[in-house]
């Protein structure tokens, strides 16, 4: 019992709330300690896990089976697992709305209280929520989950999760269940469901537009924004149906810009009958983005966009982060080595992540992790689609997220061509939902309908390099898959070039037989800094080149080409790196 004791101690719970875009006085943190049970043979359903009053074994919620912070880190296959908690309610509560939110859960979900099914969502990365109040009782309540989870589904997304027992190549431990907080609120019947936030710079006003319970028909819609603890703006309109949008003049212009997060506050409130029945904080920020031929520009001013790939892998939690502070260190870490933004790689970032990147002026492209889906089956639609669609919403708001990326190398499948009917469809249904930002379809693989012309090029060699590259002006990316084959790859001379990976030269820190990286592995520290100099200076000494991503911020299990080890150490004196990348573009304003 000690020894559990001290390892509760020793464990950050993530209880601060998992959404600062969208807080309530009414929440309820229920990560901590669950009941648990691996169900291999899937027949927990038909004998009633739901209703059983304890599960086998222990796990500490959010993190997943796999990690060590879970307390069970068992790394084999789970075709599915159980959860089980109680739960004690307020007395506050009572009379309210009762909603259970889950951050995320891999893959397929269903939840129970008390013993009955409250919902289902499939998809591993996006939240969900559940009004549960029909469910509970007055002697006593709790939550199951019941999550199944086929990696190996080619109708399944799972990012850079192993298909394989062990981690391989670029492929890493999986994550299996909950990994996200889970959490309780309670609401009036009348209230916001959620809300959208469009700055309009050059009229230095913001366009709201919030979705309401059926319950708020009829209420006045009030948003507060302030700044700095100033109130800077206000508005209001009578709810006459689910989504309501009005525009707030502001009386003050903040940009939020690299390094400057200025973030307006904003207070929603849902009034019926002069009474205030719901009340939501928020915040956004006044910038505009706009990408052309010529460059990205961020508040009509063309920047050079200095990207690094990060996985969001950590060794003790693996998807998940084991405090906010790491979140903070490996956004602020980046910053140091002289990069302005990241690609999120492969997997949908916790809020939180999100939050702190929009408050430090750290620019990032979303993507999710769409590897493993077979693209080329008609079906692969429904179990892609709707999860993108509930990541956009979710991430809407963000003024660090300056660009959106569905896809990445999505490459011929058993002889299969790439579907591009399908791919170009999500690129209509990305700008159809957000007009503001720019896209990159599918990094780094067959054209499609996209914003960008975008290239992942491991080349190790600068001069080979800078060749290939300066063949731009004529219309030709004489990039990898051109390299390789001509007929399948070429350039649009409308779009800006985007080199999103490059580099990746693995340096080990230590020993390790395992450790992989690309190209040939460097044999000193100075060979590194005379390879990252010279591939970069390629980058940044063209004028058909609007951005870069570097290859990337930390090492992962055995691939270890980071600029930082998996642990979260510098491999080399920030300031070195930081002189390296942070020279100026020929680009730059």
């Amino acid at each position: 019992m000690r020894g559990k004791a001290e390892f509760m101690e020793n464990i950050n719970l993530r209880l601060e709330h998992p959404r600062p875009d969208a807080v309530r006085e009414n929440w309820m943190s229920l990560n901590g300690e669950w009941d648990f049970e691996i169900d291999n043979a899937l027949v927990g359903a038909e004998k009633h896990f739901e209703k059983r009053e304890s599960l086998e074994g222990k796990i500490i919620v959010p993190f997943c089976p796999e990690s060590r912070l879970s307390g069970v880190g068992h790394t084999d296959f789970m075709n599915a697992v159980w959860y089980r908690r109680n739960i004690e309610l307020p007395e506050a509560w009572q009379g309210k709305r009762i909603l259970l939110h889950i951050g995320a859960c891999d893959y397929d979900t269903t939840a129970f209280v008390n013993g009955k099914k409250v919902g289902e969502h499939k998809g591993g990365y996006t939240p969900f929520c559940f009004d549960v109040t029909f469910a509970l009782t007055e002697d006593g309540n709790y939550i199951t989950v019941y999550a199944k989870d086929d990696t190996r589904s080619p109708r399944q997304v799972r990012g850079k999760q192993s298909p394989r027992l062990n981690s391989f190549g670029c492929k890493y431990t999986r994550t299996t269940g909950i990994w996200q907080t889970v959490w309780l609120e309670a609401v009036d019947e009348a209230h916001i469901e959620r809300y959208e936030a469009i700055a309009d710079v050059e009229n230095t006003t913001v366009i709201l537009s919030a979705e309401t319970s059926e319950k708020a028909l009829g209420a006045i819609l009030k948003a507060t924004v302030y700044f700095d603890g100033r109130e800077v703006g206000s508005g209001e309109t009578k709810i006459l149906d689910r989504r309501s949008t009005f525009a707030v003049k502001l009386s003050e212009k903040h940009l939020w810009d690299l390094g400057q997060g200025n973030l307006y506050d904003v207070v929603f409130e849902i009034v019926k009958d002069g009474e205030v029945k719901d009340t939501l904080r928020g915040y956004f920020g006044l910038r505009d983005v706009r990408l052309t031929r010529e460059g990205f520009y961020l508040n009509g001013r063309r920047v050079f966009g200095r990207f690094v790939l990060d996985q969001g892998f950590y060794p003790d939690g693996i998807y998940t982060a084991p405090s906010d502070e790491a979140l903070i260190f490996d956004i602020e870490a980046s910053m140091k080595l002289g990069f302005n933004g990241a690609r999120l790689h492969q997997k949908v970032f916790e809020p939180r992540f999100l939050y702190h990147a929009d408050r430090l002026g750290y620019m990032v492209f979303d993507e999710t992790g769409n590897w493993g889906l077979d693209h080329t089956d008609p079906m692969s639609i429904y179990h892609f689609l709707p999860e993108w669609i509930e990541e956009i919403k979710r991430d809407m708001s963000h003024p660090s997220v300056i660009g959106w990326c569905p896809f990445n190398e999505t490459w011929d499948q058993e002889g299969r061509r790439q579907n591009n009917d399908f791919i170009n469809m999500i690129y209509d249904v990305t700008r159809a939902i957000d007009p503001t930002r720019p896209i990159v379809t599918n990094s780094g693989s067959y054209p499609c309908r996209s914003d960008v012309h975008d290239v992942h090029d491991y080349e190790q060699d600068p001069e080979k390099f800078r060749e290939y590259y300066s063949h731009i002006g004529e219309g030709v990316v004489k990039c990898q898959i051109f390299r390789g084959q001509p007929n399948r790859q070429w350039y649009d001379p409308t779009k800006p070039v985007f080199v999103s990976e490059y580099g990746g030269i693995k340096w080990v820190i230590g020993e390790d037989a395992a450790a992989w990286g690309y190209g040939v592995s460097v044999k000193s520290e100075e060979e590194f800094l005379a390879r990252l100099k010279g591939l970069t200076d390629v980058l940044l000494d063209n004028k058909d080149i609007f951005a870069y991503c570097y290859t990337q911020l930390t090492d992962v299990e055995q691939e270890q080409n980071g600029l930082l080890t998996y642990e979260r150490k510098f491999k080399f004196p920030p300031e070195i790196i930081r002189a390296i990348l942070g020279k100026k573009s020929v680009l730059e304003d």
